[in-house]
Order: structure tokens, then sequence, then C-alpha cells
């Protein structure tokens, strides 16, 4: 049988994304399940600490939500390509897609560190910026935009 596009649940990712930030997470042991690797709920979570570490070190940078505004995620999606297992560190890589009025796309990338360009999981975030009382999208902050440079990048991120 055929393959139906319609049905295709990956999501890749686009090939012209900014890089923006890096960082190395440990694989922790109780990161792991019954079946001896890494759990696929905490790849969301090595993407959702990239995230948050990258809008922490934002130039100018109040605390997340201090100003009663800040981040949510409207949809998120993950491939998975290699499984993890203890121990080792992650090299987790993230950039920028589309940035729009409250909106910015987020990518992320996941290889270990001690297979360097191998990566084993990659997926993205809608993250919306917004007031949280009000519940309502705001202006992405200006420190937010000028991370958000042009793509200087371009070709696969992406294992064939």
């Amino acid at each position: 049988m055929a393959s139906d596009s319609r049905f295709d649940l990956r999501f890749e990712l686009p090939p012209d994304l900014t890089p923006c930030f890096e960082m190395v997470m440990p694989i922790r042991w109780g990161d792991m399940d019954a079946f001896g690797h890494v759990n696929n709920t905490v790849y969301f979570r090595y993407l959702e600490s990239l995230r948050i570490e990258w809008l922490r070190s934002l130039e100018g940078a109040e605390p997340l939500g201090a100003e009663g505004t800040g981040p949510v995620i409207v949809n998120a999606f993950c491939n998975f390509y290699r499984q993890l297992t203890f121990p080792g560190d992650i090299l987790a890589k993230q950039y920028l897609g589309v940035v729009g009025r409250s909106s910015v796309d987020i990518y992320g990338t996941l290889e270990r560190v001690d297979e360097p360009g191998v990566i084993v999981a990659a997926g993205g975030a809608k993250t919306v910026w917004v007031h949280y009382a009000q519940q309502k999208s705001q202006p992405l902050p200006e420190r937010l935009k000028r991370a958000a440079t042009p793509p200087v990048q371009s070709g696969p991120l992406l294992p064939p």
C-alpha cells in the first residue's frame, strides 16, 4: 500500500532557520523508563529546558512572568530518530523560525555529546507571548525581537 501523505504525522524542521542558542544537559537515571531508554515525554522536557534557558539568557531579560507576561506554547512536536540511554550528556541546539507580532516558531535538535552531529531527536513549538491575567496575546518583547535576526544558515538540519 502506498503511503498517503494526509496521514503522515511527522513534522519536519524547515530548512532555513536561525541558530540562536545551545546548551549541554545531563541524561539522568530517572529520565529512563521501564524499557531502559529515555522516556519520550522527557524529550519534550529537554526542549522546554532549552527554550527557557534561551529566554533567560536574553539581554535585559526579566524573570519569566515578572511583568505579568510570558511565553505560552500553543503547539509542540518531536520526532524521535534514536533512543537515548543513561549515562551521557545531550547537546541541545535551538533555532528560530517565523517571527510574528506576538509569536515565534522555536525549533530544537538533540544529540549526544559523545556522538557529535548525530541528531537523536528534533522538535519545535509555536510560542505566543501573552498577558497572563488578561489571557490575551501581547507583542513580543524587544529583547526577543532583537534575538530573532534574519536566517543566517540554510540547508538540512536533520539526517537524511
